[in-house]
């Protein structure tokens, strides 16, 4: 659509000639003699700019900013005066005008100013569209919450979201890290382009670069074809860096290249090739410690750190804690066809009072089976699973842990608990089809974790 212009002038010359100068430019152009008449157009159909002389009767061009700010505020406004009234223009300025142009008009500066303040009005409406869509989304998944906290977080994705600026998401496992930066994502002028997720640490390093950037044909064993890495998956979109404190340094200089000048080069290439992804990264690591161990490099940090956004832990926000048992059975009333509609009060006391170290997928977990568990509509203490190890398979009987006291309860577990430990993951393993990304979950820990415990088992 062709943007709107509303001129308001009470001189016929100066409105007839600026109409015939910004049609032949490609806007629309309405017209208005005084500032009343400027006003009722405007309400009727908002125009994304309006180019008002400063003296006018009825209502002057100060008066008629003032009026248009509260009746259509997403138009912004451009004064035309005279030199004598410049000061007055100034003023306008500061309530809010967006410039002034000195008569007799300087015509191209007149063009970009124009361009300049549509822009800022779509800006304008750009934000408040957002403000209510974050409002919206908020309401949804493991992003629900109410606290101070997530207020917060609420906010900084606000202000990330428009932008192409580089994110980087703070905060442990289990967080929601992956939603927030779906989120932000969703809420960018990029929603419409690819989102390509990489677990940095569920990718072994040899493998990783090739992963990132892709890679030619032949450049190493098993290379056989050439593959498009996940940046350029990403192009026109967002590709999103998990744990990205896990890449060795030698990836983190190749990946900041790209941050810099967004030019990658495949493994084994020659050629570079550019691409448009904006990138959000997340860790559960302290990046300070990182950096001081030579883990992460300092030029990479300070790089992505444009918006810093920390994830706050669930037992820092036990408020939150109702709410999202109520997205949670929502959600898996209609995955399960149950027709569980609420959790009883002593079941709500013992969610608001566990620690949730896994955070917000350990209380998914536990919402999970005990949706399932449940035969009737309310969740009862007796269909909660045990708690305190992400959600996952209970215990056998007979293995019961040793008592506050040191002495082992009557039922106490017979074996080291390094052994306990293996049974518990191949346990999980199995009643997850080998599924190991699920099984992580359900254990509280993250992907990389498990590998390494699998590792070790097998040796």
């Amino acid at each position: 659509m062709r943007r709107r212009i509303l001129v308001a002038d009470d001189e016929k010359s100066s409105r007839e000639g600026l109409r015939t100068l910004l049609t032949g430019w490609g806007f629309a152009v309405d017209l208005a003699a005084d500032g009343e008449e400027a006003v009722r157009k405007a309400v009727a159909a908002p125009p994304d700019v309006v180019v008002t002389d400063m003296i006018m009767p009825k209502l002057d061009g100060l008066e008629l900013l003032r009026a248009l700010q509260e009746q259509t505020p997403f138009s912004t406004v451009i004064l035309l005066t005279a030199h004598g009234s410049i000061e007055t223009a100034v003023a306008a300025m500061k309530e809010g005008a967006y410039d002034y142009l000195t008569k007799p008009v300087d015509i191209p500066r007149l063009r970009v100013l124009i361009e300049k303040a549509a822009e800022k009005g779509e800006a304008l409406r750009e934000v408040s569209t957002l403000r209510r869509r974050v409002k919206a989304v908020w309401g949804m998944g493991a992003l629900v919450g109410a606290s101070p906290a997530m207020r917060e977080v609420s906010s900084q994705i606000e202000l990330a979201a428009p932008t192409s600026a580089p994110v980087l998401l703070y905060g442990e496992s289990g967080t929601g890290k992956e939603l927030a930066a779906r989120t932000v994502h969703d809420l960018s002028p990029r929603k419409t382009g690819p989102f390509v997720p990489v677990n940095c640490a569920a990718i072994a390093e040899t493998l990783l670069e090739s992963e990132i950037f892709g890679h030619e044909k032949g450049s190493f064993t098993g290379a056989l074809t050439r593959r498009a890495g996940c940046f350029e998956l990403a192009h026109g979109g967002t590709i999103f860096l998990d744990e990205i404190a896990e890449m060795s340094p030698a990836t983190q200089a190749k990946f900041l290249r790209v941050l810099q000048d967004g030019f990658i080069r495949r493994v084994g290439g020659a050629a570079e090739t550019q691409v448009d992804a904006r990138v959000i990264a997340a860790t559960n690591q302290d990046v300070t410690k990182a950096i001081e161990a030579g883990r992460f490099r300092e030029d990479l940090y300070y790089r992505l750190n444009v918006f810093a956004i920390a994830l706050p832990p669930l037992r820092e926000r036990p408020e939150d804690v109702p709410l999202l048992v109520e997205a949670f059975l929502e959600e898996f009333r209609a995955k399960y066809d149950k027709r569980v509609r609420a959790v009883d009060e002593a079941v709500l006391a013992t969610l608001r009072g566990h620690a949730w170290p896994g955070n917000v997928r350990e209380l998914r977990n536990a919402i999970e089976r005990a949706v399932i568990a449940c035969t009737g509509e309310v969740v009862t203490s007796a269909d909660l699973p045990p708690l305190g190890t992400g959600g996952g398979p209970s215990m056998p009987r007979g293995e019961m842990l040793v008592g506050a006291d040191g002495a082992a309860d009557a039922a106490a577990p017979t074996i080291p608990l390094k052994d306990m430990e293996r049974q518990v993951i191949f346990r999980t393993l199995a009643s997850v089809g080998n599924n190991k990304t699920r099984a992580a979950e359900l254990l509280g820990i993250s992907l990389k974790t498990l590998h390494n415990k699998l590792n070790r088992y097998r040796r």
